[in-house]
């Protein structure tokens, strides 16, 4: 017979506890803890019964590579590593307002125009509502099914069976429910069962899977870390509300590349696919001016050029402010640290700001070389080459590393018009390319081939 108990777990995190407390020990997050039901159905373990013996397979035993739906949106195909794979779960996530559910309606009706039959259930909105929206966008479409739903039990009575669709959007997890746990909506143990019951449907009918996810003010997503490893991709869906630009980031894909982006604009009439991308974040760039610098980066297999932009000001205070947007606070840290230290060029008396412009966030050290030079060229007041572009990490003992893919972030440059470039030393020839490099080895290097003499100037006053 099966033993009902209870424990306590922390919604936050997924931490269970024995009893309850303010703080979660776990995550350390006041008030997050309460009291769940557990059915334990086998008391006695799996002792006395006998499983069903499973079949066990050569690793090259020639089985086909699964095959792909396009979703007629290329950058959400660039993301997933070439379109929807039978049988997957996708979990998208992403903060409010962001524009989850409308990227996912305008999938669902690209996909129906080429003949998928798509099933779009919400557990936040109504029929009507949706509706709304989607007449609002011009979306409109037979071979798209609505629903309002949140009792998964009803969801896959109605789906496990013959004319299910292709497709299925649940928007959202975190509002699905299972009546036979004791536990509201959104909490730890519902989303993770609810989750493995609808990932259990797609695997057995076939059915690609997408979950739209809530996050944390932290930017994770929430409920159970366990949602993102039950999953076959996680896409986190990222913006900024003053800037219409959004960025479809893959942080996992068991049937494509991590890291991949797809970029998007937002517009009255819905998100617009951006084919080029670092055309349209320099497309405001001004000439000639201090402290700002373009950096040639890589988004997975996608190179792209963004600007970076330096201001340094004089303080009074006795700890000047540092302030980062889009880039890594700590590594701004330690390019003033090397700077300072390796050129003998003092940033400890001044204010130092930094962007990334266009919303963007750069997390590669690629990005160190571009962040020495508008810092430098902010610090003294002199503009950069026109049309130059930068990429090259920098090490404590103020040397420039190679990064990878250089031929790659070259040849983006050079179909953007650029006629220069900066970048480490490298023994690599690259071949048919038309467009200047000058090596830099070291950040000593770099003051000196762009500023000379005010370099050599600021570095006797120091």
């Amino acid at each position: 017979m099966a033993k009902s108990s209870s424990h306590f777990v922390c919604q936050a995190c997924g931490a269970v506890h024995s009893k309850w407390s303010g703080k979660c020990d776990a995550c350390f997050a006041w008030n997050t803890i309460s009291e769940e039901s557990v059915v334990d159905a086998t008391p006695k373990g799996l002792s006395g019964g006998k499983g069903k013996k499973i079949e066990l397979v050569a690793l090259d035993n020639n089985s086909k590579d699964a095959a792909r739906i396009s979703t007629q949106i290329h950058e959400l195909d660039r993301v997933l590593g070439g379109g929807l794979v039978a049988g997957s779960a996708i979990l998208i996530a992403g903060d409010p307002g962001i524009g989850k559910s409308t990227l996912l309606l305008q999938t669902v009706v690209a996909l129906g125009k080429s003949g998928v039959v798509c099933s779009y259930i919400s557990g936040e909105e109504s029929v009507a509502q949706v509706s709304l929206r989607a007449k609002r966008l011009g979306l409109l479409s037979d071979k798209v099914q609505l629903a309002s739903a949140t009792s998964v039990r009803d969801i896959i009575s109605t789906l496990d069976g013959p004319g299910a669709p292709d497709v299925i959007i649940i928007d959202s997890v975190q509002t699905m429910y299972l009546d036979n746990l004791d536990a509201a909506p959104g909490t730890v143990s519902q989303v993770r069962a609810a989750s493995h019951e609808l990932i259990k449907l797609a695997k057995k009918r076939g059915l690609t899977l997408f979950l739209v996810g809530h996050v944390t003010k932290e930017g994770q997503i929430a409920g159970p870390r366990v949602l993102e490893h039950m999953v076959d991709t996680v896409l986190y869906f990222e913006g900024e509300r003053g800037h219409e630009f959004r960025i479809l980031r893959a942080v996992k894909n068991r049937f494509g590349g991590t890291d991949e982006i797809g970029v998007f604009e937002m517009q009255e009439a819905g998100l617009k696919e951006i084919s080029n991308p670092s055309a349209l974040f320099l497309s405001n760039r001004e000439e000639a001016v201090s402290g700002a610098c373009v950096f040639a980066g890589m988004e997975g297999t996608r190179p792209l050029l963004v600007e970076i932009q330096a201001l340094v000001a004089p303080s009074y205070m006795s700890a000047p402010r540092r302030a980062v947007v889009g880039w890594d606070s700590n590594r701004l840290a330690m390019i003033l640290a090397v700077l300072e230290t390796r050129c003998g060029i003092r940033f400890s008396d001044k204010e130092v700001y930094l962007n990334v412009a266009g919303g963007i966030r750069v997390g590669e050290p690629a990005a160190d070389l571009a962040v020495a030079a508008a810092l430098l060229s902010a610090l003294y007041d002199l503009p950069l080459p026109v049309q130059s572009v930068m990429f090259g990490e920098i090490g404590l003992s103020g040397e420039v590393r190679a990064v990878s893919r250089m031929e790659a972030r070259l040849k983006e440059s050079e179909k953007l018009g650029f006629t220069s470039a900066y970048l480490p030393k490298t023994a690599s020839p690259f071949k048919n390319l038309s467009i200047g490099l000058k090596s830099i080895d070291s950040v000593n290097s770099l003051a000196r081939e762009l500023f000379g003499a005010a370099a050599k100037k600021k570095a006797a006053s120091a």
